[in-house]
């Protein structure tokens, strides 16, 4: 698999029938077939694609380490943290409530490049597994305006957010 990030600002609705689903396979078979069919392709600013970012993005948010608990609330959860709603190895599924997406998108609003930029040089660049750079860092700032975005669209609107990632 590509390890490519996605956010999708989801309803209600969305969420009680993910939720509803109890079964994780049945649950990882309604987002691809479901989820990602409705909001992907959609061109209404709730979804968010985050490619291979989303790994730096969530380091350089949280502690500079790829963990579920992290860092500081609200920037913790702007990628991993959340409630778990798959747990086998192949994929990632990480709920955040409408209160909290409100949380995360007054804190991301202000970070602007040089902020994030200095966030991103923090990141352990050991545990990380690649090589920290301004490439990457370019690279890694591009996509998460798009997810900032995203969280402020999703809290104007009382969404929820998922955070999913395939492996």
């Amino acid at each position: 698999m590509a390890c490519l990030g996605v956010h999708f600002a989801l309803t209600d609705d969305d969420v009680t029938a993910l939720k509803a689903l109890t079964d994780e396979q049945e649950r990882l078979e309604f987002l691809i077939e479901e989820l990602e069919e409705k909001y992907v392709d959609a061109d209404d600013g709730f979804c968010a694609e985050s490619d291979k970012a989303w790994d730096a993005m969530h380091r350089a948010l949280a502690d500079g380490e790829l963990t579920w608990d992290g860092g500081e609330y609200p920037l913790r959860h702007a990628v991993l943290a959340g409630e778990l709603l798959y747990s086998g190895e192949d994929y990632i599924m990480s709920l955040k409530t409408p209160a909290q997406v409100r949380d995360v998108a007054a804190a991301l609003q202000p970070i602007g490049e040089a902020e994030f930029r200095r966030r991103y040089f923090a990141i352990n660049a050991e545990s990380y597994g690649f090589d920290l750079g301004d490439d990457d860092c370019a690279y890694t700032w591009e996509w998460f305006q798009n997810v900032r975005d995203l969280y402020r669209k999703a809290a104007a609107a009382g969404r929820h957010v998922l955070f999913t990632a395939d492996q």
